[in-house]
């Protein structure tokens, strides 16, 4: 007789609903000398509960004076490490991601415009960026919000950051290629990078003092993706995905955190998608020797969830590498400058049906939003497009001849003192 299936173990507890100094398994640094905090078998199914990004810094509330005062020196606090059986350097970690889903005492999320001196973003200098949020509540696999009214759309939940530990190697790279921005282009706002910093760093583990101090001064910000994963932020690492990972360390250490419920392409808020807390069920094997076998893999290779919304019609907008919101100026095949101009083109469509430019912002950064680089050879404009799924809307926003319906809305959550981001 088959034996009677089991519930997955739990390798990682985390409270949602507390911050994160205290709980163990989480850690927000990239570092070798930080522990595995559990181990896992090759082929066996588990789960691991993640905390949100900031470590439950945002509440389910109607201001967004939490996301001006975030301190960012203590986000993403990662779940982990864990290490495989049998993973040594050279080796290839594969992950695949079974599920991911909310906590069931804790069905919303929220997405976030930072402050332009705190976190600032893509547009953070294009409207001086002043915070404003939306909270998401989770209608089964469908999210809305009274902060965004009329949209309602299906998330694809999914880790924003997942990757193997650095070797010390790879980590001595990070920090000096980082530190070298920093030398060159000084502390604008938003910064270049940013470097190690000892201030909010945080390993959840009962470690040596010299070891814990070493991790702190040297250990590497989790915000950037870098050559092992970690923060990719791709929106199709959903359920049924699968990740392959280069291993630089005996048992690969992976970690994971920054869940998202939804996110568009680009993820254009830098506290963008529907963050949320959760839990991820999760299966690795490793593939000896993986590294070269995968023609000497340097960065991780993802094949995309078999499962994503359809949403078929779309309202496509253009973007060139002219800056023909702002000054003019004509860059050559800049992707970043295309991008910003498409985003650009889409929020003043969205603005036109009534919502504000902070829910505009909100709304490109959590739905599903797709964007493509659509020509990058036709000098001097590369030219990039996003597209905007009509479904999500509890209404016609096609053009027509009479032009775009504009109705009155409510607004997002803004600072409680008033203060807004530059309008047009």
């Amino acid at each position: 007789m088959a034996p009677e299936p089991s519930e997955p173990r739990t390798v990682v507890h985390v409270d949602p609903f507390k911050t994160e100094v205290g709980q163990k398994g989480l850690h927000n640094r990239w570092h070798p000398d930080i522990p595995a905090y559990c181990k896992v078998k090759q082929g066996e199914v588990f789960k691991v509960e993640c905390h949100d990004w900031t470590g439950g810094q945002i509440s389910n509330n109607d201001n967004s004076d939490d996301i001006q005062n975030v301190d960012l020196t203590r986000i993403h606090n990662l779940s982990g490490p864990i290490a495989v059986e049998d993973a040594q350097p050279g080796d290839v970690l594969v992950v695949d991601i079974l599920d991911i889903t909310p906590f069931p005492n804790m069905q919303w999320g929220y997405t976030g415009v930072f402050e332009r001196t705190n976190g600032g973003g893509l547009f953070s200098n294009d409207f001086d960026s002043k915070a404003a949020k939306a909270i998401w509540d989770f209608e089964g696999v469908y999210a809305v919000s009274r902060h965004i009214p009329g949209v309602r759309f299906a998330g694809i939940p999914h880790p924003g950051l997942i990757g193997t530990a650095p070797s010390q190697e790879l980590l001595d790279t990070w920090n000096k290629r980082e530190r070298g921005l920093v030398a060159e282009y000084g502390d604008p706002t938003p910064a270049v990078a940013l470097v190690p910093n000892a201030q909010g760093a945080y390993i959840g583990q009962d470690i040596p003092d010299d070891v814990r101090k070493r991790i702190h001064d040297e250990g590497a910000r989790t915000i950037p993706g870098r050559e092992h994963g970690g923060n990719v932020d791709i929106k199709n690492l959903s359920r049924g995905s699968r990740c392959y990972f280069p291993v630089y360390i005996d048992g690969a250490n992976l970690s994971l955190g920054d869940l998202h419920f939804s996110q568009g392409d680009g993820e254009l808020s830098f506290c963008g998608a529907i963050e949320m807390a959760g839990i991820a069920t999760l299966k690795c094997s490793v593939i000896k020797d993986g590294i070269k076998k995968l023609g000497d893999l340097k960065q991780p290779i993802f094949l995309p969830s078999p499962i994503d919304p359809m949403y078929a019609q779309q309202i496509i907008f253009e973007g060139l590498s002219v800056d023909v919101h702002g000054d003019g100026k004509q860059y050559s095949m800049d992707a970043t400058v295309a991008y910003k101009q498409a985003a650009r083109n889409c929020m003043a469509y969205i603005r036109k049906l009534g919502y504000s430019k902070e829910q505009a912002h909100l709304l490109l950064s959590a739905a599903p939003i797709e964007s493509h680089v659509a020509a990058i050879v036709d000098v001097p404009n590369a030219c990039v497009t996003m597209g905007l799924p009509t479904a999500i809307f509890d209404r016609d926003i096609l053009p027509t001849d009479d032009g775009i319906e504009t109705r009155k809305y409510t607004n997002a959550a803004l600072r409680s003192d008033g203060v807004r981001c530059k309008q047009d």
